[in-house]
């Protein structure tokens, strides 16, 4: 059975929904993939949204939308974007933080930026499950 993968931070509008995505997209073989957050928005942020559609042809907002952290099921893998906040807290079996910048209400350059290093991660982790070295 293959893990559940849970990306959190605080407000599910932005890096976790991107990375849900890009996980949705590059790692839907080998894990699935979840966003939540302790606090929802509206809908989530647009400039993320015009990216990873640029980038990836994924259009996010036709699957996704802001979750809490009670609105998905039980995981067991949580990534923590890099709340420089308290960040939420999910029980699993393997936690990490991956510490990204927020590019909300920053350049495009900067959600570019975000989505590469999670495109990065995401693979990473794919290949890190996949050798047994996560939980």
């Amino acid at each position: 059975m293959k893990p559940k993968v849970a990306f959190i931070c605080v407000h599910n509008s932005c890096r976790s929904q991107m990375a849900e995505a890009l996980g949705r997209l590059f790692s839907s073989d080998v894990f699935d993939s979840y966003s939540a957050g302790t606090e929802i928005k509206p809908q989530i942020n647009q400039d993320a949204v015009r990216i990873v559609k640029d980038l990836y042809g994924v259009d996010m907002n036709e699957v996704h939308t802001s979750k809490l952290l009670t609105d998905i099921p039980k995981v067991d893998i949580v990534i923590k974007m890099g709340c420089n906040v308290v960040c939420p807290f999910l029980p699993a079996k393997h936690t990490e933080d991956w510490g990204l910048e927020d590019p909300t209400g920053k350049s495009d350059e900067e959600f570019i930026k975000c989505a590469k290093i999670i495109e990065e991660k995401v693979k990473d982790l794919v290949n890190r499950i996949k050798n047994n070295e996560v939980y």
